[in-house]
């Protein structure tokens, strides 16, 4: 397993793209956008989960457990999305203040 990583870091550091890296400001925007986006993703499937959860529930007549599954799923994405946006506006603030630092 080792070993194609060797591999591709050494093709990596041989085709000259180790040079062209890009900025830090523009790598913590990225590193921002993709944990917000994994978020929202987990978020969804998890609600995604709890509502068929909910539907199996409602059709064998368990009213109140379907409504709680409802709600939980509905709160736990509302907290995952808001756990990302917090993160990514956190690197974002980072992301600024490196290029004003240059």
């Amino acid at each position: 397993m080792l070993k194609p990583a060797l591999i591709l870091v050494a093709l990596f550091a041989v085709s000259g793209l180790a040079d062209a890296k890009a900025p830090r400001s523009v790598h913590l925007d990225r590193k921002g956008d993709r944990i917000d986006q994994r978020l929202d993703i987990k978020g969804d499937r998890i609600n995604d989960r709890l509502d068929r959860k909910s539907d199996r529930a409602d059709a064998n007549g368990h009213e109140k457990r379907a409504r709680h599954l409802d709600i939980q799923g509905n709160r736990i994405e509302r907290r995952l999305d808001r756990k990302g946006d917090r993160i990514d506006q956190r690197l974002d603030r980072h992301a600024a203040h490196v290029r004003r630092r240059g």
